[in-house]
């Protein structure tokens, strides 16, 4: 075989069939829905994952590393707790609500984890916690149960979900850089997406 058309055969592009962009925050009937398929099916890991996801708005790295002590001491869940960010390296604090608390409690229990360990637990053997490659499996099976393209959503899905309803009832922008851990608000800004959605909204509101 010639070897100059074997370099200049074609390949397929590396996003090919994938959508690519920022990802879609869920609606709030849409987490429901998950959250109400996860407690009937009494998925534990996956409710605890799922609530404190979020509630901490933490990127995905950050989430699955997060140990016991982090959120816990003994049979108490913190109300609010704070990591540090591997992208950052600046704290970052997040409340966690009852739900999630209860969610989390019933987990460790469940799964009689110590302070030390991981709270998410990887199954292969000596890995760990839980990867963001398998985080983001289990995500694409949340969506899909309740009939959503998978491919519009990702774990920065989850990041950006609570942070979007919160500044859609607030329009406190501060607030949610601060619940991000953004370091400039023009970060925020891009991330939510919002000078588009604000524009589009004034323009609906407009009659002509």
């Amino acid at each position: 075989m010639d070897a100059s058309a074997g370099s200049t055969r074609r390949r397929d592009p590396w996003n090919k069939g994938r959508l690519i962009g920022q990802k879609l925050p869920l609606k709030l009937k849409e987490i429901w829905a998950i959250r109400i398929r996860l407690q009937l099916a009494e998925r534990l890991r996956d409710l605890a994952l799922f609530n404190l996801a979020i509630d901490s708005k933490l990127r995905g790295c950050d989430l699955v590393s997060l140990r016991v002590k982090d959120v816990a001491q003994g049979q108490s869940i913190f109300h609010r707790a704070i990591v540090m960010q591997q992208k950052t390296q600046r704290p970052v604090q997040f409340e966690i609500t009852e739900q999630t608390r209860q969610s989390v409690l019933s987990w460790i229990n469940h799964r009689k984890l110590t302070s030390s360990q991981h709270l998410f637990p990887s199954r292969v053997i000596d890995a760990g916690h839980l990867s963001t490659r398998q985080y983001a499996r289990i995500l694409s099976s949340w969506v899909k149960s309740i009939g959503l393209d998978a491919t519009a959503y990702g774990t920065h899905t989850m990041r950006r979900t609570k942070a979007t309803l919160i500044y859609r009832r607030t329009k406190n922008l501060r607030a949610v850089q601060l619940l991000l851990g953004h370091t400039k608000l023009e970060s925020t800004v891009r991330y939510l997406g919002i000078e588009v959605d604000d524009a589009l909204e004034i323009a609906e509101q407009t009659e002509v």
